[in-house]
């Protein structure tokens, strides 16, 4: 299994304790703190350092809005996966009912604010340069993780969330007009704009974070 972005380590070290084999991968590897686990160098936006066809799984997590290239990722995980093998991808969830509205209010979702001179020196100063840390670059909703997915040869096996938000209910009217308006679409723009998936319960209603689960084709 790899594990990019590993950041410092949290996630790898959990999977290695459910009995995987993992690997680890960073554009910042001198961050990573597990001294006994194997750390590369590497960025998403280009070519990791192993073979192609090496792993059985990847993980991906909060990793592709961070980054200036999220296509060439895509193609890194097909390259990167065996036939069958299985991509758990991440991103902020920017088509949640609240994201919809303060885009619709504000013209930016929560994690996607604008980067102004100012805030981007702040950021330089606050991670010592890693700017890639912080910064969000790409916002990546469900629309455009499907279509990477699809044209690398993925076939999405499910969509989740990572946790509801407490407030959620205060969207419940603008949910039922976003579900309504869903129903009335004819049936063949329902399945060509995946009408039914944007207003499902994990994209609509899921909290910070949408979490993608993919196999890669035979």
């Amino acid at each position: 299994m790899l594990d990019c972005p590993a950041g410092e380590g949290a996630l790898v070290e959990k999977l290695i304790a459910a009995g995987f084999d993992v690997r680890a991968c960073d554009l910042y590897d001198e961050l990573f703190r597990l001294d006994d686990v194997e750390i590369k160098k590497g960025d998403l936006s280009g070519t990791l350092p192993y073979q192609g066809q090496s792993f059985d799984y990847i993980t991906s997590l909060d990793g592709l809005e961070h980054i200036d290239s999220p296509p060439q990722a895509f193609r890194e995980y097909r390259r990167l996966l065996k036939p069958g093998g299985h991509l758990i991808l991440s991103v902020p969830n920017i088509m949640n009912v609240e994201e919809r509205l303060k885009w619709l209010l504000f013209g930016y979702t929560s994690h996607f604010k604008p980067l102004s001179n100012q805030f981007r020196a702040q950021i330089a100063h606050d991670t010592a340069g890693k700017h890639e840390i912080a910064v969000h670059a790409n916002p990546i909703g469900y629309n455009e993780l499907r279509y990477h997915l699809e044209l690398n040869g993925f076939e999405i096996q499910g969509v989740y969330p990572d946790r509801l938000k407490a407030n959620q209910w205060l969207y419940f009217p603008i949910v039922v007009l976003i579900r309504l308006a869903a129903a009335l679409t004819p049936k063949a723009r329902r399945r060509d704009r995946w009408t039914r998936e944007l207003a499902s319960d994990p994209v609509l209603l899921g909290g910070n974070t949408l979490i993608i689960h993919s196999v890669l084709k035979t």
